[in-house]
C-alpha cells in the first residue's frame, strides 16, 4: 500500500490513533469510498442515489482517509484541460471533530498542483463557503447559485503558483508511468526494465 500521508492523531479514545490518506487503487477501495459517501450523502443528506453516484466515479481519482485502518473520509478529484475539480468531500459523522477534513482537502490540492494544475474549481454548499475559503478558495464573481440535490451551492476557485516539481513532458518517461500519487517512488515497470527487451511473440515478421 502506497501511503500519501501518515498522521499520528492523538484522541481521547485512543492516544495512539493513526490517520492514513491514500489514493483508491482497487475495487475494494472503491467499495470503501461508496460506503463513506452513502453514509454521509444518502443517509444523512437524503440525496437520491442516482444524483450522488452520477457516472463520474470511474473517470476520477479518489482519496480515502483511514483512522486505524477504518475508512473515515473521502474526496473525489476530476481533471480537465486547464483546471481540476475537487468534489464529493465526505467525512463520517464520528470523525467530524477531528482535522481529517482539512488534511484530506490539503492532500487533494497538493496532488492537483503536482499534476501541473494552477486552478482548482469546486462547488461549496453555501454553509461551507468559509471552510473552503481556508484553503485559498474564493467565490467566483457574477456566477449564479447552483441548486441540486436539495442544496444551494457557491462556485469556488482556487489559484496556485505552479508546483516546482509538477509532472510534465520534461519529467522522465518512468516518472510519467508511475502510479498516481507515487511519482517519487520507482514503479513496477522500472523493475521490469531490468529484463532484456525480447519482444515476446513478435520474433517472426510477416
Amino acid at each position: 500500500m502506497s501511503e500519501i500521508s501518515k498522521i499520528d492523531h492523538p484522541s481521547a479514545r485512543n492516544a495512539n490513533a493513526t490517520w492514513v490518506i491514500r489514493i483508491a487503487r482497487s475495487f475494494e477501495d472503491m467499495a470503501q469510498v461508496i460506503a463513506i459517501r452513502s453514509a454521509v450523502y444518502l443517509s444523512e443528506q437524503r440525496c437520491p442515489y442516482e444524483e450522488e453516484f452520477d457516472g463520474n466515479d470511474f473517470c476520477a481519482m479518489h482519496l480515502i482517509a483511514f483512522r486505524n485502518d477504518e475508512p473515515a473520509a473521502s474526496l473525489r478529484l476530476r481533471f480537465f484541460a486547464d483546471f481540476a475539480k475537487a468534489e464529493r468531500l465526505a467525512v463520517r459523522a464520528e470523525h467530524r471533530n477531528s482535522t481529517i477534513a482539512f488534511r484530506i482537502v490539503r492532500e487533494g490540492l497538493k496532488i492537483c498542483r503536482r499534476k501541473g494544475y494552477r486552478r482548482v474549481y469546486g462547488h461549496a454548499q453555501d454553509r461551507l463557503v468559509n471552510f473552503w475559503s481556508r484553503f485559498g478558495g474564493r467565490p467566483m464573481r457574477d456566477r449564479p447559485k447552483l441548486v441540486f440535490s436539495d442544496f444551494s451551492y457557491t462556485e469556488m476557485l482556487f489559484e496556485f503558483d505552479p508546483s516546482p516539481d509538477a509532472i510534465s513532458l520534461e519529467s522522465t518517461g518512468y516518472e510519467i508511468i508511475r502510479p498516481e500519487g507515487a511519482w517519487d517512488e520507482p514503479g513496477v515497470l522500472e523493475t521490469s526494465a531490468g529484463r532484456k527487451a525480447t519482444s515476446p511473440n513478435f520474433s517472426e515478421r510477416r
